[in-house]
């Protein structure tokens, strides 16, 4: 059975297989938001719901087993515990005052499509290794936002103060300027005033949105570069003994079960005769 298990999680169709039912999740919450097929299906809804929450633990049951006689090996991988803890969060009763959370915690079955293709888990490898490196240069966009808050706050709170009437809204103007969304509309209403304005946004822009946001990006290529080569160096690496014990463990039950037959096999008239 464990021999069975095994051979099963690790082909192609079980992925597959699992992978359409979280896809057909998703569809099936994307439309139970519609109030006219909620009003019609809901009652199907709630047993697809169901039915899905089924297959995700007879998946985790079919890993556990899998791994016998060690089970424990599941949750030495960390996209195994991301599984395990959508499905426990799932099992989160829909009625009452649990209803909407119960409506959540499906939602975050979406979120294993991440662990069910390779390539999504690297990126979000990547993304983890990334934070440390982010944090440096988190602090120093932070250091250029506050700089230019507190200059923006001086020079055009008179001139424009629905922009910039405190350093918390200014601020959130400095954040409307570096993704580019309208930011000219800012940069003329300060310039009706103060016709040299323009260098103060032309320059927040090239730092805050060319140089900045350009280190974020270097970062996260340069931790992508990372996890491929440990991902090869992984791919590439000798088993492990508990991997050689598991082997060796298999062909000997194989070997036991071909000796068995072997014991028991009788010949027919044919093979008598033809060996006389």
């Amino acid at each position: 059975m464990q021999a069975m298990l095994e051979k099963w999680v690790a082909s192609p169709w079980f992925q597959h297989t699992i992978t359409g039912v979280i896809i057909a999740n998703a569809i099936v919450i994307g439309l139970d938001t519609s109030q006219t097929l909620y009003a019609s299906y809901h009652d199907l809804f709630v047993q697809l719901n169901q039915l899905f929450l089924v297959v995700f633990i007879v998946e985790a049951l079919c890993k556990l087993g899998a791994l016998l006689p060690k089970p424990g090996r599941y949750f030495r991988d960390g996209w195994n515990i991301f599984d395990f803890s959508i499905i426990v969060v799932s099992l989160i009763p829909a009625t009452g005052e649990l209803a909407t959370l119960a409506r959540l915690a499906r939602l975050l079955r979406v979120l294993r499509l991440v662990s069910s293709f390779p390539e999504l888990r690297l990126i979000v490898a990547t993304l983890i290794r990334s934070i440390p490196s982010m944090g440096h240069v988190l602090i120093l966009m932070s250091i250029i936002f506050y700089v230019y808050g507190v200059a923006g706050y001086h020079l055009f709170h008179e001139a424009d103060p629905t922009h910039w009437r405190t350093l918390g809204i200014s601020l959130l103007s400095l954040f409307r300027i570096v993704t580019l969304e309208d930011w000219t509309d800012i940069m003329y209403a300060a310039m009706a005033v103060y016709p040299w304005a323009w260098v103060f946004f032309i320059s927040f822009v090239v730092m805050g949105t060319f140089v900045v946001i350009n280190l974020f990006i270097a970062v996260v290529l340069n931790n992508l570069d990372e996890a491929k080569a440990e991902r090869l160096q992984e791919l590439n690496l000798p088993p492990t003994k508990d991997e050689i014990m598991d082997e060796l463990r298999s062909t000997q039950q194989a070997l036991q079960r071909l000796q068995s037959q072997l014991e028991h096999y009788e010949p027919s008239d044919s093979e008598r005769s033809a060996a006389r």
